[in-house]
């Protein structure tokens, strides 16, 4: 996952490798992996916004969903339309100004940033919306099954207090420990501790590829947890864990950070390309704007990179290869 800066607000205030081709050998750029995403917005592609060069630069986010879209992408880019793509990491909010600015071309996976978007998109107009990725996104606080089990009323946030003792750790100071992620990604959760006033404390782990080998640890020992997680994400098919009910989201509930007291809402996942490159990105905008896939899909390739350890390149191409009927009709005439 998510990183998810995923986490000020995933709602509209109306609502994380690079395949690399034979031509496409750009070693000098980040090598992207599952940990924290370096800020690359003052870093340009060489080939990005490149007048006439059949080139596309795709920003890719650091948690391995997003990996998994920009590596099937790149995958069909250069193998059916005979592309140049190149990766650059940055951080979910840079990548707006960096996308705005042309130095990327499309972000594949934005969970919802409505000031960016209002200010690219319906403001400046450098920003065109590339349509709906296919995946609905959810960020939560989770336990582990196997603890959810023997206390079911864990699930309750207004339990959690009850528990407190039982999630503490050396970090969390005494209190129960809730560990997020990245400091990036989009969260509420020290001001939803705050607001429902639990004996909790936010940990963040630093990193998704962090985070997820704390819980892996946890779940070895039979330990118990409380994370900010989301999904789609892999890791439940190895970790089974269950949501913790928070106070109903509703619309508007999360527009003062500093108020909120909901759960996060469900938000499907959007696509952006920079304006010139939608009006003027021939095969290649037309391809990213049809690109939509499944849940399912995107676990599939997440699970070959992130837990058979296959590279990108490996996990998209055994995903193209099986998947052709899916992936046909992206493809433009």
């Amino acid at each position: 996952m998510r990183i998810r800066t995923r986490p000020r607000t995933l709602a509209r205030t109306s609502p994380r490798t690079r395949v690399t081709a034979p031509v496409a050998a750009v070693s000098a750029l980040l090598v992207l992996t599952g940990c924290g995403a370096a800020d690359m917005t003052r870093q340009a592609s060489p080939f990005a916004n490149a007048q006439g060069a059949k080139t596309v630069t795709l920003s890719v986010q650091s948690w391995v969903g997003a990996q998994s879209n920009v590596a099937v992408a790149q995958y069909l880019l250069e193998h059916e339309l005979g592309y140049r793509v190149d990766t650059v990491q940055v951080d979910e909010v840079p990548a707006w100004d960096a996308l705005s600015q042309g130095r990327v071309d499309a972000i594949l996976e934005d969970w919802g940033h409505p000031d960016q978007e209002q200010r690219y998109v319906e403001d400046k107009k450098t920003i065109a919306p590339g349509g709906g990725l296919g995946v609905t996104g959810h960020i939560g606080w989770y336990v582990p099954t196997y603890f959810a089990r023997q206390h079911p009323d864990v699930t309750d946030w207004r339990n959690l207090d009850k528990y407190a003792d039982r999630f503490r750790t050396a970090e969390s100071g005494g209190k129960g420990q809730l560990m997020d992620g990245s400091p990036s990604y989009v969260t509420n959760d020290k001001a939803l501790v705050a607001n429902l006033k639990l004996d909790y404390r936010v940990v963040f782990a630093g990193s998704e590829a962090a985070q997820i080998t704390q819980m892996r640890q946890f779940a070895k020992e039979k330990k118990p947890f409380l994370t900010y997680w989301y999904t789609p994400q892999w890791l439940f098919e190895k970790v089974p864990m269950t949501e913790v009910k928070l106070p109903p989201y509703k619309e508007g509930c999360d527009a003062d950070p500093k108020k909120i007291t909901c759960a996060y809402p469900k938000t499907p996942l959007q696509k952006y390309l920079n304006a010139d490159f939608a009006k003027n990105g021939g095969k290649a905008a037309a391809f990213l704007k049809n690109f939509t896939w499944s849940t399912e899909d995107q676990n599939e390739v997440s699970l070959m990179i992130a837990n058979e350890k296959m590279s990108a390149q490996e996990a998209a191409a055994t995903w193209a290869r099986g998947h052709r009927e899916t992936w046909k009709a992206w493809i433009p005439e």
